[in-house]
This record gives C-alpha cells, sequence and structure tokens, in this order.
C-alpha cells in the first residue's frame, strides 16, 4: 500500500521553499549597504571613463561624396 499524503500540507512547503529560494535571491540583489553600491557606481564611472579615453578618434567622412 502507498502512503497517504495529505496535498494540503505538501503544497504548503512547496510554497514556504520557494518563498524562502526567492527571498534568498532577493538579499543578494537588494541587499547591499549604501557604502558597496557607492563603491559598485565609483567602479563602473572609472571604468567608464577608462573605455571613453581609449577609444579611437572617428574621421567625419560623409559615405556618399566619393570622388
Amino acid at each position: 500500500m502507498s502512503k497517504v499524503v495529505n496535498l494540503n500540507k505538501f503544497r504548503k512547503r512547496k510554497a514556504k521553499l520557494e518563498s524562502a529560494r526567492q527571498a534568498e535571491t532577493n538579499r543578494r540583489l537588494h541587499g547591499r549597504t549604501a557604502a558597496e553600491r557607492a563603491h559598485d557606481e565609483l567602479q563602473k564611472k572609472q571604468l567608464d571613463s577608462k573605455v571613453e579615453g581609449a577609444k579611437l578618434a572617428s574621421s567625419e567622412v560623409d559615405p556618399d561624396a566619393v570622388e
């Protein structure tokens, strides 16, 4: 004989596990301090400025003006 399972308890347990998993994800995504966010923003700005400085100057040539 197979074991009788209460489906309400099964659904509640499944929902609780999913909720805990979602909470962990949210903590990882949004659970940073202001200092950490500021540090990341500073690093991003520094990287952007390095990339902008390393770009080659594009010449403004009109492709239709072929001689």
